[in-house]
């Protein structure tokens, strides 16, 4: 299994020169002028154009305001402060302060198209410094079923 990661934006130019400046990504081939590959991280990282008003999913048009959803992206970078100055230079905007945790540190952000991100930079042992002892033992398969 892979993993690829595709965010919809409504103007493909400006999301690759954002992209490009805040994660250090880099345009690596164009898909009928609709997407943009863009690769230098751990994995794919696609644009897909898609113009606000645009129906997405049950006649639902697509806003590019900020906007909550059950997912976001994590991007771990060595320095947050660093990281979070090249994104709010390409119009990310910082939703609260940088916070210090035991494994590191964090700060909230979203791309000018509304999409949430958060910046992590680990430190010492990373998450190894909140994580249980025990390892989490795969699931048995319920019974008469494999």
């Amino acid at each position: 299994m892979r993993l690829l990661i595709n965010l919809d934006v409504p103007d493909l130019g400006a999301a690759e020169t954002a992209y490009a400046a805040a994660f250090g990504l880099h345009p690596a081939r164009r898909f009928g002028g609709e997407v943009t590959e863009m690769l230098g991280g751990p994995v794919p990282f696609y644009l897909l154009h898609k113009p606000s008003g645009s129906v997405a999913v049950d006649d639902a048009a697509r806003r590019y305001e900020r906007h909550w959803m059950p997912m976001h992206l994590d991007m771990v970078v060595d320095d947050v402060d660093a990281a979070l100055a090249r994104a709010e230079a390409v119009g990310f905007r910082r939703e609260g302060g940088v916070r210090d945790q035991i494994w590191g540190r964090i700060v909230q952000i979203a791309d000018p198209w509304g999409h949430g991100w958060c910046l992590l930079q680990f430190v010492g042992r990373g998450y190894d410094a909140i994580a249980d002892a025990a390892p989490v033992a795969p699931e048995s398969p319920a019974p008469g079923r494999d």
